[in-house]
């Protein structure tokens, strides 16, 4: 069986090689505790302090206000239910948009289970949050703003910065997920103007199982797990060094290769676009056509389901949409937020590149996707 060309990056990326190098020593010989106080602890304490600059590095933060976690989810989880348990009881309401990903949406609605009031700001066609919109909904009692930087299917890339000085005139606390963007385009908490902004290692060539909050210095969070004092007693459980240590390492990668990785990622996705373009008329590209992640083309293809395309492909690896949706067959979210119609919607299909997508793999992934359409369009 052949091995389908990948392009699905956006739903995990393979752990660079560089990064599984600086890892190994921390799996196979390394094992100390960075709590202890020993060489053992010592080295290891170093290690994750090391990674935590660099990460920091990466998105223009300083090292104390990275809280390293499990995964995104949990970083996302931690900046709107950590804010909320901060909050003071005259602010009560949180603005998230809706486009949001599961893990800041959830999160969302359990507050407002919890009796406080949400407001899910509608985007326009392209997925994209309406500043006026933002302005009208804003109140005296409005908490947190979480919008995300960039979405994971149609890559559409909001204006953080302009939300965030609304937002922030208003008295509001400013989040936005970042996990789809760090590593694809340049990114910088003090121009975005965020106080909590996440990071997914598994979206940069580290492994999954690792992921970050940045919190500005002084912005009020309470834990929303109890134990020890790591992570500034905002995330307690003894480090996981080795993942630390991978996330880091692939941060390193991330600012040397930027911002020429952002350019090399478009010039993949362009020609990926101009190839099926010019073999499926009716092709609709969704999302934003400037504002968007370089590696991102989320297309409809005419008359098909984007099912149905994908399983006629079986040399490409690409998806439908996100991959954390917990039903497969439901219309996307984000395209109906959008005002995609039932057509268009059914044909979506996102296809994601990465640094290892080579021009060859654009040709024959373009050829196989252009045979499938072919196939079972009526």
């Amino acid at each position: 069986m052949n091995i389908p060309i990948y392009l699905d990056y956006n739903a995990t990326t393979p752990v660079a090689p560089e990064v599984a190098a600086a890892m190994r020593p921390w799996i196979e010989e390394q094992f100390g505790n960075p709590s202890s106080s020993h060489v053992y602890g010592r080295r290891a304490r170093k290690a994750v302090a090391d990674a935590r600059a660099v990460v920091a590095a990466l998105v223009g933060a300083s090292a104390e206000e990275i809280v390293f976690t499990g995964s995104a989810t949990e970083a996302n989880n931690l900046a709107l239910l950590g804010l909320a348990g901060a909050a003071p009881p005259h602010r009560r309401h949180l603005i998230v948009s809706a486009v949001e990903h599961p893990a800041v949406m959830q999160p969302a609605l359990h507050l407002r289970d919890q009796g406080w009031d949400l407001t899910v700001l509608a985007v326009d066609e392209f997925g994209c949050v309406v500043l006026d919109d933002l302005r009208a909904a804003l109140r005296s009692d409005t908490a947190l703003v979480s919008v995300m930087h960039a979405n994971n299917e149609v890559g559409t890339i909001q204006p953080v910065a302009e939300i965030a000085a609304l937002a922030r005139a208003n008295g509001s606390i400013v989040h936005a997920d970042a996990a789809q963007s760090a590593g694809k385009v340049v990114l910088d908490v003090g121009e975005l103007g965020v106080d909590l902004l996440t990071l997914a290692g598994h979206k940069f060539y580290a492994p999954k199982g690792i992921g970050a909050l940045y919190v500005r210095r002084g912005t009020p969070l309470k834990p929303i797990l109890f134990g020890a004092d790591q992570e500034h007693g905002l995330r307690p459980g003894t480090e996981n060094v080795a993942q630390i240590v991978g996330f880091g390492e692939a941060a390193r990668l991330a600012r040397a290769r930027l911002p020429h990785a952002t350019q090399h990622l478009a010039t993949v996705r362009d020609d990926l676009h101009r190839r099926l373009a010019a073999a499926v008329p009716g092709l609709v590209l969704n999302g934003h056509t400037q504002h968007r992640l370089p590696n991102t083309l989320h297309l409809s293809f005419p008359g098909v389901s984007g099912r149905d395309l994908l399983a006629a492909a079986p040399d490409v690896a690409a998806s439908v949409g996100s991959a954390c949706h917990s039903d497969a067959d439901a219309v996307s979210g984000v395209l109906a937020a959008m005002g995609c119609n039932a057509a268009r919607a059914r044909g979506a299909v996102r296809l994601s590149v990465g640094f290892p997508t080579t021009a060859k793999d654009v040709d024959s992934a373009a050829s196989f996707l252009v045979r499938a359409w072919r196939a079972v369009a009526p």
